[in-house]
Order: C-alpha cells, then structure tokens, then sequence
C-alpha cells in the first residue's frame, strides 16, 4: 500500500457540490468587502514612490522583521507562533489542492508521510499561540491593547479551527485507520482517545469544521484579523525613503487643490488610508509614544484609527484627531519604528498639522519660533550677525575666506546661540583642530535647516529654509558636513536631496569615532560616579546611529546591526565605561523637544524630559552624556525637576576633548 489518504470521505456527491457551492460563496463574499476597501483606498492620491515589493514582503511579512524587533512584553512571540502556525496551515491546503485541482498528483509515498508528520506539528504553533493570547487578553492584557467581542470572537475561532483540524484528523484515523497514521502524531493522539467513530459521526465533524472555515473567511474583512491580508501590500509598497524624511508639498499642487495639507482623508496617499486599514490596533505605538506616556491626549493608535474612520465618513481630519492631540506629538518616531505593520504615524500628523497651519490655527510660543524663523533665519531670534559670537577667542576658519576644504562643520541654531549647546560647539571646533580636519564654518551665512518649521507644519518656510541653504553651500567646494544636532543631521542627510542638495552629513559623534579610529584621538575617559548615555531620538532611532556616540566614550557595540531587544540585551549587556538606561538605541526615550515641541509650553507634570531624567537617574551614573542639544536644554530642566542635582549633562564631544588635552 502506498501511503496517502482520501479526501470526502463518505461525501457522496451532493456533500461535494454543498461544501464547493457555500465555500466559493464565503470567498466571494469575502473578496467583495475587500474590494470595497480597495475603493476606499483608491479616494486617496496615487503612490509616486518607488517599491521593492519582493523584498519588503520577504522582510516585514515572511520573516516578520518589525515583531521580531518588538520586546518580549509587546507580546511577539505569540504573534509570531499565531502567524507562523497558520501560515503553515495555509500551505498545507494550497499544497492539497495543487494535488487535487492540478494534473500533478504528488500527495503520497514519502512526501505524503513527510507532509503529514511535519504540518500536524506545525500546527500546534498556532493552537499555542492562540491559547497565549486568550490569555493573555484574559489574565493580563496590557492597557493599550484593544478589548472588544470582535477581538476575542475571532481568537475563540482561530483556536476552534486548530482544534477541530486535529479532532477531524482524529476522527479520520479512529474511522478509517492507515499503518502509516503514526506519523500524524498529535491527530493519532488525539484518536486514542476517542471512541469509535462512525462513517456519519465522521461526516458530522467535518461539516462543523468546514463551516467553520466559511466562518472564518466571511468574519475576516470585518475583524482586526483582516490585517493578515492588508498588511501584505502595505508591506510591499512601503515609502522607500528614511524614517526622517517627510514628503514635500509642490506650489503646484497647492495651486491645483487649493489647499495645503490634509483636510480630508481623501488628501494621503492611497498607501497612507491602505496601511491604517491594516491597523491591528495592538497598540504597540501607544506603548512607546512619550507624549502619551506622560498622560498626553495623544495616542499614535487613535490616530490611525481616526483617520481610517475620517476615510470611510469624510470626516474632516484634523478635527477627528483632534488638534490637542497632533500638536502634543514629538516626531520621535518611536511609533512608526514600533507598528508591526509599518503605519508611518508621523507623516499623518505633520500632513495634518500643515492643513491647520495654513488656516492659521497654530498660536503661541510655537508661532513666535515661526516667525522669528521667517524673519531672523535663526529659531531663536537671534540676530543674523550673531553666529560667529561664539568663535571669540577660537582660531574657527571661515568658508568665506578658505572658499574650498574638506569639511563643513553646520553649528545650527542652538550650537551658536544656547551656552551649553556652545561649549559643544566649542569642543568639536577644538577636536577638529587637534585632529588636523580641514573644515570651515560659515558663521553668519549660516541660518536655520527648517527642520522644527517643517515638522510644526509651516512646510513652505522651510522650503525657502532649505533653498537659500543650498544656494549658500553652492558656493563652496567641501566634501561633506559635520554638525552636533540630530536634527540637523536628519534634515541636511535626508531632506534636503529634494531640494538639490545631495550631500555627505555626518553626526560629530560619527566624525569622532572616525578619528578614533584612525588613531587621531582618544576616547573619552571614565568619570567618577559613573557615565550613562542617552540616545537622541533624531540619531539613534531615526537614523540608526548608537554605535559612533559610545565609540566616543570608550565603548564597543553593534547596536546599528541589531534591531531586536533580546539580541542587543545578549551583546551588549556588558559594558566597560557606560552603564545603560532600560531604553536605548532605537528603543530610546524621547525628551520631547522634537516637532517643534522646544518651543510649545508644557504642563510641569506632563514634560517627556521628566520620564526619561528619571531612568537615567535610576542607573546610578553622575554624568549623563549626550550628542544632542535639545536634549541637553530639555533635560537640564527636568533633571533638577525630578531631583538630580548631582547629575552633570554634558556633551560627549566635551569629554573627548578633556580626555585629548
């Protein structure tokens, strides 16, 4: 006998054409709601970027790269066991049906046992999984995850449907035993324990089976569950751009549409309304939002929520998220590096937070900074003539004067006019020196990047920002920047190629560690009391740069390489001159200054730069270090606000320099 088994068992034909007849009616059933999504979609604007869609399915779907690189709190090893197990399941079937729809007959001998043995096992991935869910969601749900009856509804029929696969299984093997059932180890189990199965009770359980697939395949476009079909193509046409880069708004399109910004849904790209309808709502960006964390309106998963809701209703978008809500955000990103199924977050609210800009709706400290922007090229207001004050005294060459060098350091705003962003300043300017860098400023020719106009909402600001920058770099020969501040950094590497400027950015912690290596300067040296770090939200996450910063101060890491907690905790859980906070890397906690938030006024108990002074005070270091003046500015604050004042904040550059002298 050649190993392999029947299928419909005791059907007889009219079992056939009921189960072909209901079973392509659910599936069409199902097609159809989904295709009214696709219209929903398609109210959006066309996608103009380009996709790797085999490697963004290969990447975020197969291998399921965004949970692998969740914590183990967030609950990814259940979604991966879920995800997996059926997975496997769906294979199975599609390989059935090859055999039994298609001229190729393969469903036996040693394939047959090799399948058999190989997706009963598998199978039990997603029973396992869906019991860790259940209870999960029963015994200690994390608040930020959704509880409705659909949720739980749809968990109770996915572990149905593994359990009644193996109980007809069973049923099969104690109606119709083969030599070879052992190799299905778990339904052979399974029909131990059962008592005989007749050829009608047999028929019984397949039918409940079966309808419970229908059931499945019906309830799917109406449940959180549709995400396993959605999130597909969102993977697979996910903006190919950097984290840090926002999409420019043209003149002309201002011109056509009237409008600048989102208004309505209809206004985001048909990608943006595709990949909030793959929203699992497991709210992994809430968990990691700062402004929430602090007890914000904000919530990332409303936002994606809202704007699916405002898609479907034509609701107006800004006053369905509300405006407390998309002015409380940071920018950090920390919700779009979260989302398993990579809603960019960020970019819905900065579409939004334009729209309201344009009505002039934004008022306040923020609206000064604009202005002052507008008027001065400086987001502080300094005066035009006031950048070179801080190279009294300092022999700081002028691009002016030398007209072609090898690097161009960028001090930005607050590294020429903030005292403690200056010492920073003043440090690089001195490493650089000893270093023998060939580099100029450009002292009053330089003004503000844009970034905090561009990320408030005023995007025509910083567009003229970003041109007068780029005509004022035209005029000299260099071969890349430097500047200490992240978000420089970000918009000068990823924002400003829009605009003809295509250049080499580098962070100073990145040049340092250049020099480092090159055996030019040493690294910092340990500080009584203890060093601790903190990542900028614009450098470790944004732009996957942890391992230049602890270079600097004497440490070894693979931190860019890595983007799973579990593998970062295993390698780099020693160190030798630092000791870590609980978040760091991409994991890092924002200090709220990103988004134009530096200037907006906050509540005392609701400041970001508090939640993070606190887990860097709780590491027991003296010396917080950092590469990041907003942070610097935030952080002095809140540190003496929660009480640190024996903490000292200080640039990693400074250190560099004291161990160099």
């Amino acid at each position: 006998m050649v190993p392999t088994r029947s299928e419909f068992i005791h059907q007889g034909l009219p079992g056939k054409v009921a189960f072909y007849v209901l079973i392509l009616a659910s599936t069409a059933y199902a097609a159809w709601r989904f295709w009214q999504r696709v219209q929903t979609w398609r109210q959006g604007k066309p996608v103009t970027w380009k996709q790797d869609w085999i490697g963004n399915v290969t990447r975020y779907i197969v291998a399921q790269r965004k949970v692998r690189a969740s914590r183990p709190k967030s609950g990814a090893p259940m979604h991966l066991l879920i995800f997996y197990g059926f997975v496997a399941l769906l294979i199975a079937t599609t390989l059935l049906a090859v055999n039994s729809y298609s001229p190729f007959k393969f469903h036996q001998g040693t394939y047959y046992l090799v399948y058999e043995a190989t997706f009963d096992s598998l199978g039990l991935l997603l029973v396992i999984g869906v019991v860790w869910a259940l209870a999960r969601r029963h015994g200690f749900r994390p608040s930020v995850v959704s509880h409705e009856w659909k949720d739980l509804w749809a968990l109770y029929l996915l572990l149905a449907l593994g359990i009644t696969g193996y109980v007809v299984e069973a049923a099969r093997i104690a109606n119709d035993p083969k030599p070879w059932d052992h190799v299905s180890w778990v339904g052979n189990a399974i029909a131990q324990l059962l008592p005989t199965v007749s050829d009608g009770a047999y028929v019984g359980i397949w039918w409940f089976h079966s309808i419970l697939v229908m059931a499945f395949i019906v309830g799917l476009p109406h449940m959180k569950l549709k995400h396993i079909v959605v999130a597909i193509p969102t993977a697979a046409g996910v903006p190919a751009r950097p984290m840090g880069h926002l999409e420019p708004i043209s003149m002309e399109e201002v011109e056509k549409t009237g409008q600048i910004g989102v208004a309505e849904a209809k206004d985001f790209s048909r990608w943006h309304l595709m990949s909030v309808d793959a929203c699992m709502e497991c709210g992994r960006c809430t968990e990691v939002c700062p402004a929430n964390g602090v007890g914000k309106i904000l919530n990332p998963k409303r936002v994606a929520q809202d704007v699916l809701a405002a898609s479907q209703t034509g609701a107006n978008v800004p006053s369905a998220i509300s405006e407390e809500a998309l002015w409380a955000c940071t920018t950090c990103n920390a919700c779009v590096e979260a989302c398993p199924v990579l809603i960019r977050h960020v970019d819905l609210i900065v579409d939004a937070r334009r729209n309201l800009v344009a009505e002039g709706k934004l008022s306040g400290t923020a609206a000064v900074m604009l202005r002052q922007t507008g008027s001065t090229g400086h987001a502080w207001g300094a005066a035009r003539g006031t950048r070179e004050e801080w190279m009294k005294g300092q022999e700081v060459p002028l691009a002016k004067d030398k007209k072609e060098f090898d690097t161009l350091f960028w001090v930005g705003c607050a590294g020429a006019t903030d005292p403690g962003a200056v010492k920073t300043t003043k440090a690089v300017a001195e490493l650089m020196r000893q270093a023998g860098v060939d580099y100029a400023c450009l002292g009053n020719e330089e003004q503000c990047t844009g970034d905090s106009a561009r990320r408030v909402g005023d995007e025509f600001l910083f567009q003229e920002m970003a041109a007068q920058n780029v005509a004022t770099f035209s005029k000299y020969q260099f071969k890349r920047i430097v500047t200490p501040c992240p978000h420089c950094f970000n918009t000068l590497k990823n924002e400003y190629g829009d605009f003809g400027g295509e250049y080499e950015v580098v962070h100073h912690s990145q040049l340092i560690a250049e020099l480092i290596d090159e055996g030019k300067l040493k690294p910092a040296q340990a500080q009584e009391g203890g060093v601790t770090y903190h990542d900028p939200c614009y450098l470790g996450r944004v732009n996957n740069e942890s391992d230049a910063p602890r270079k600097a101060l004497g440490e070894e890491t693979r931190l860019n390489d890595y983007s799973d907690a579990i593998q970062r905790e295993v390698l780099d859980g020693n160190r030798k001159n630092i000791t870590e906070p609980e978040n760091y890397g991409k994991k890092t906690l924002c200090c709220g200054a990103g988004g134009g938030r530096m200037w907006m006024e906050e509540e005392p108990n609701q400041r970001p730069a508090n939640r993070r002074a606190e887990e860097l005070i709780a590491t027991g270091a003296k010396t917080v270090a950092l590469g990041c003046p907003f942070c610097r500015i935030m952080l002095d604050a809140s540190v003496k606000q929660v009480g640190g004042d024996e903490i000292n904040l200080v640039d990693l550059a400074e250190m560099v320099r004291d161990a160099n002298k």
